[in-house]
């Protein structure tokens, strides 16, 4: 949004430094452990203070900030116990999404599944660890679409922002890659399959991967 046509106050105003904020968080521009000045915040992005401090209150609620008492706010540090134990409830959320998405993938989606699978393996063997990462987000992403299963994807989407920084570490972690390549295969091939319960087991056999990977 050009800067003249920001809104300054009001609930736009509230959402926009929310967007930025949530986008910066996310994409990591903004570390763990971070000061959040809301006098500095306001100026960045064109807003009141108090749109700042609304936004900060939303996102102290998504789990991405934490209000410090007498010292304001931060960028959330999630540690490696709390990573565990989110990825434990991805188990859960993300099983049932695979679940329903073997049964309810049309055709196209599957082939869709497949091509990334492909792209998927490609990256791997050119080593390209960065790509094999967003291949990876874009294929949870697709498979909790294909699901229907709104209710999992909103709880998802919060768990999953809480744990940007781990994910990224763990991308980039020599190795990585090839060792969950098959587990996500294993996903793909189960779900072309329209093997409910299969695939299930195959995003929960993945992620207590990621959890030894995290613990490690």
């Amino acid at each position: 949004m050009p800067k003249e046509a920001r809104p300054t106050t009001g609930e736009q105003a509230k959402q926009h430094a929310l967007g930025q904020l949530r986008q910066a968080i996310l994409q990591g521009e903004m570390a763990p452990a971070q000061r959040l000045v809301e006098n500095e915040l306001a100026e960045q992005f064109g807003v009141t203070r108090a749109s700042i401090r609304a936004a900060l209150i939303d996102l102290e609620a998504q789990g991405l900030v934490e209000r410090i008492r007498n010292r304001g706010s931060r960028v959330r540090v999630v540690t490696v116990q709390e990573a565990v134990a989110i990825t434990e409830c991805r188990m859960v959320l993300e099983g049932l999404c695979a679940a329903k998405a073997a049964v309810a993938a049309g055709d196209e989606q599957l082939t869709e599944l497949a091509d990334l699978g492909e792209a998927m393996r490609k990256a791997v063997a050119e080593g390209e660890p960065v790509t094999y990462s967003d291949l990876n987000h874009r294929l949870h992403d697709r498979i909790r679409e294909i699901s229907g299963q709104q209710t999992a994807v909103e709880l998802l989407e919060r768990l999953n922002a809480q744990l940007v920084r781990h994910r990224f570490q763990l991308a980039l972690r020599p190795g990585r890659p090839q060792q969950s390549l098959n587990e996500h295969l294993a996903m793909i091939d189960a779900i072309r399959a329209r093997d409910p319960q299969a695939a299930e087991a195959a995003v929960r056999a993945h992620l207590a991967g990621v959890i030894e990977a995290l613990q490690d």
